[in-house]
Parts: structure tokens; sequence; C-alpha cells
């Protein structure tokens, strides 16, 4: 591994035996704290994962959806905790409502972040629920302090969102949204995660919890139901894999893009470009198109895995990556067909413990804050997943009862060629940025070397619609430059635009433990012990 940080940065790599990156500190050191404890990776990671739905409620809440990759020590484990939609959602349904919206009611699914919790916990906790939630428990009752970055997000959410139901009783203390600095309280939120650790996630589909949620839909026209909330299960599932450079990339199969990532390593992964830089013309171009290719199939085909046309391994046929691979113009910007896709708001964290498992993890709202809406009196903040969904006749994403939309997260993670022994886990947040995020730490750790610090400083691009290709300010302008000549048609986006790019976390292992990085982009940390 190299160690040099070639990028502007004030952070080095952090390494220990235990280690937990997330994107706010407070829930990096509640990970923390459980490993000290004895706890597992997985405890770790829940107990960072509840922090969250705390002091960052600009990219989840209890009434988010989550995905995992799990390292038992063994073998790698795939967790879908993401939501379906109410029985009453038929394109119909959509129709006479003038389509599907993105804030309201009518944009939420089943949410399923603690079922995902408690799933997680079953199979691979060992600490008692209780001890697990007390740090969440404790910021939403006495207060924590915003920070900076979820300050601008906060803000920017209360002015879009203000008059969706029950969002500026919960989120706009004294009118406003709070600044950075300012101590917040949430205590309704506070009583609901002991009512959720106290049934075991129970009263939140088939107990008090659930009666609210039902009860506050039915008063704003929602459609969701208690036998909606009740058949909701999270799933264990076998990950997708896929050759990259002597590893294997791996990804939760479909409903998520995390095959996007895969088909545009499984493209990249028969070119030759190492002999390039990590930051050259050649290697971006590659990167890029590769990209389009692979969003192109993802807006395409991916869908409930249960919908698809065809099993989703088809994408990743030697054979047909060979004939997309065919397509790619190692001297001109491509222009094939996709989706414009949206920035959205999610918090990913990773935890490795000295026993070696670890844990990939994320949860999200989707669009920033979600829906907008807040059950009265509970501090359920609720998704807009149902946002993800079409009424396009025919297409494997339109929307149907029970069935689960496209997902923009996607938990990464890396073990050798054979599956035997864990190389990393990682993940990118922001919407349609994350599997271009997965596919650059790849490339940059797995290709290159680079430390994972390094990885989550770089400057980031991500392919928008057609030739356009955003990248940060702090793109080099050769590099511009050279992408213009093959013909992208490049924005630079601004300082502020960052959030964007995302955030990343990752934790490589190491010869004796870890290795991890933080995004400076956000409030994030890595804490290792």
């Amino acid at each position: 591994m190299n160690y040099d940080l070639p990028y502007p940065s004030t952070r080095s790599p952090v390494l220990g035996r235990n280690v937990v990156a997330t994107s706010q500190p407070l829930a990096a050191q509640a990970g923390l704290q459980m490993l000290q404890q004895g706890g597992t990776a997985a405890d770790a990671a829940i107990a960072a994962a509840m922090v969250l739905t705390v002091v960052e409620p600009t990219g989840c809440g209890v009434g988010s959806d989550a995905f995992a990759l799990v390292w038992d020590g063994q073998g790698l484990h795939g967790l879908n905790a993401s939501g379906r939609a109410p029985a009453a959602w038929t394109p119909d349904y959509f129709a006479a409502k003038g389509g599907i919206p993105a804030l309201g009611w009518d944009a939420v699914t089943v949410p399923g972040v603690v079922s995902g919790w408690i799933a997680l916990h079953d199979a691979h906790g060992c600490l008692p629920l209780e001890t697990i939630a007390a740090p969440a428990i404790r910021y939403a009752r006495g207060g924590f302090a915003v920070s900076p970055v979820i300050a601008t997000l906060w803000a920017n959410g209360a002015r879009r969102l203000k008059d969706q139901p029950g969002f500026a009783a919960e989120f706009m203390p004294g009118g406003a949204a709070p600044k950075a600095g300012q101590v917040v309280r949430r205590p309704a939120l506070a009583a609901t995660l002991e009512d959720i650790v106290a049934t075991r996630g129970e009263s939140f589909y088939r107990g008090a919890l659930a009666q609210k949620i039902v009860d506050h839909a039915q008063a704003h026209g929602g459609a969701m139901t208690l036998a909606d909330l009740d058949a909701h299960r999270a799933d264990w599932v076998a990950p997708m894999s896929q050759r990259f450079r002597g590893a294997a990339v791996q990804e939760i199969p479909p409903n998520g893009q995390g095959l996007a990532t895969l088909i545009a390593l499984g493209l990249l992964d028969g070119l030759p470009f190492e002999a390039q830089g990590v930051d050259s013309v050649e290697t971006t171009h590659l990167m890029i198109e590769a990209t389009k290719l692979a969003l192109a199939d993802a807006d395409r085909f991916i869908a409930d895995v249960d919908a698809m046309e065809f099993d989703p391994a088809a994408l990743l046929e030697p054979a047909y990556l060979a004939a997309r691979r065919a397509l790619i113009d190692p001297h001109s910007a491509g222009l094939p067909g996709h989706g414009a896709p949206r920035p959205g708001g999610t918090v990913y964290l990773t935890v490795a413990d000295a026993e070696g498992r670890m844990v990939s993890f994320i949860q999200s709202n989707y669009m920033g804050f979600g829906s907008g809406v807040v059950v009265d009196g509970t501090g359920i903040s609720l998704q807009n997943r149902g946002a993800g969904f079409n009424v396009t006749a025919g297409h494997p994403n339109c929307v149907a009862p029970g069935k689960r939309p496209f997902h923009t997260i996607i938990p990464g993670f890396a073990t050798t060629a054979d599956g035997s022994a864990p190389l990393m886990s990682f993940g990118v947040m922001g919407g349609p940025m994350q599997a271009q995020g997965h596919l650059q730490m790849a490339v940059r750790v797995l290709a290159y070397g680079q430390n994972p610090q390094a990885a989550a400083d770089a400057p980031r691009w991500r392919v928008v619609e057609g030739r356009q290709v955003a990248v940060e300010s702090t793109f080099p302008p050769e590099l511009v430059a050279g992408l213009r000549a093959l013909g992208h048609d490049i924005i630079i986006e601004s300082p502020d635009a960052v959030f964007g790019f995302g955030g990343a976390q990752l934790i490589v292992v190491g010869e004796e433990g870890y290795v991890a990085g933080s995004d400076p982009r956000k409030d994030g940390q890595a804490v290792a012990f």
C-alpha cells in the first residue's frame, strides 16, 4: 500500500485493530464504544447507525431503508432491508394523482431500516440491544450540537420541506433550521428508539408505532396500511461479485444499483491502463466511458430482482462484457443513452473488529430528508423511495403493489478473488454518485494501491447525462482540458457543491490490522484502537 497523500488534505490514514469510519464524529465514537465493550463489528455498526438517525437526519432516519455486507470471519453475507410499495400502489393509482411525487406520503414505501438493525443484531451481534442504542437515545433526549456540514444541509431541507406534515415541528425548533453548534434535542425520537429496543422492532411493524404511522398516513392522504407494515421482512441475500485486478468486488444484488459498479469494473478489467497514472486523462476517460455503459444498463434493466427480465448475472457474463467493452473508444467520448440521475441524502459507515469481522452498512432517506413527512409525536422521518419507481408500462421498475423500487444506496466490499478473505469495506454516499464512487474507490485502491485516505481525498467526477460529466472544483486543470479534448462536456461545479460528489468511508485490511480513510467533504471521522 502506498501511504503517500497526494491531494490537499489535513488527514492521515487511521490505523488500528478495531476501526469505525462514519460520516459524523458522534456516530463513529458510539461505534467505537461498542467495540471497547467487547461488541462485534455488527454491534458497532448498529450503534453508529442509530446515532446517525439522531444527529444526521439530513441523510437518514428511523423511517429510512438500509443495506449491508457483512464479513463474519468466514464468508460474506448480504442484507437487503429495503421496503416495498403499499398494496394500493399501481400505475392507475398514480395516474389519478398526476404521477409519482418526490414528497409527501405518496412517496413513502415501507421503511426497512429498523428491520435491518434487528436482523443484523440477531445474526451477528452479542451486546444487549439496550447497550447498543444507549448513545443514540442519550443524544436524542439530552441533546447534541449540530455539526457544520449537516447544518448547511438542514437549512437547505427546511426551505424545501417546511410545509410537509410534521416536518417543522420536528426539524425547525423555534421556527427555523438549527445553526452549526446549536444544541438540538429530539425527545420524541428518544422514546421511539426505546420502544424499538424494548420490542425488538415489533412495535414499528406490528404494534403501537405501526398504528401511529398508519394513522398519520390516513390523515394525510397516504395509502400505507397495517397490513403493508406487517408484511415487511429484511432479507439475507447472496452478494454479487466481479473479478477486478486479482480481487473480487462484491455488491448487493438488485434492487440496488451495485450491479452498475460491477458492470463498469468488468469492462475496465479487460483494458490495460495502469501504465498511465491514476489521475491521467487516459485512465479517467476509460472510467467515465465504462460508467456510461453501466448506467445505461442500470437504467434499463435494474429493478426488484423478482421483476427483472433475466438473471442479473447475465449482465456480467464475459461475452456480454466483451461486446459492451468494444463500444469504448479510447480516443473519444461516447454517447450511450441513460437517465438523468438526481442527488440524494444518505449515510454510510463501515466497521472492522480485531476478530476479523467487517461490516459495510448504508442507510438512507433518498433525497435529503426524504419525503419530508414526520409522524407526529414520534420523531419518525420517512424516506421517499417511492420516487425511485416509474410508471412506464412494461418497464421492470414500473410501480406495483408489494414491489421494491430501484435503489441508489449500496454498500461495497472487496475480497480475494476466491472470496476466502476480506480486502476492503467501503462506500460512497450521494444518490447516483454511489455506483460511480465505488468504481473510483476500487480503481484507486485495487488497481493503483492508493491508501484509503488518499482515495477518499482525491477529486471525483460524476457522469450526468449524455457527454456531460461534472467534476469537483479541485479537479486538475490539465485533466479537465484533456477530457474536453476527447469530447467530454465537463462541468466544473462550485466548491459548495461537494455534496453532489458524495462522502467516502473506507477500511482496508493491512498487514497487522486495518487502515481507514474518512471523507473530508462531510463531517466524517475514522476512529480506532
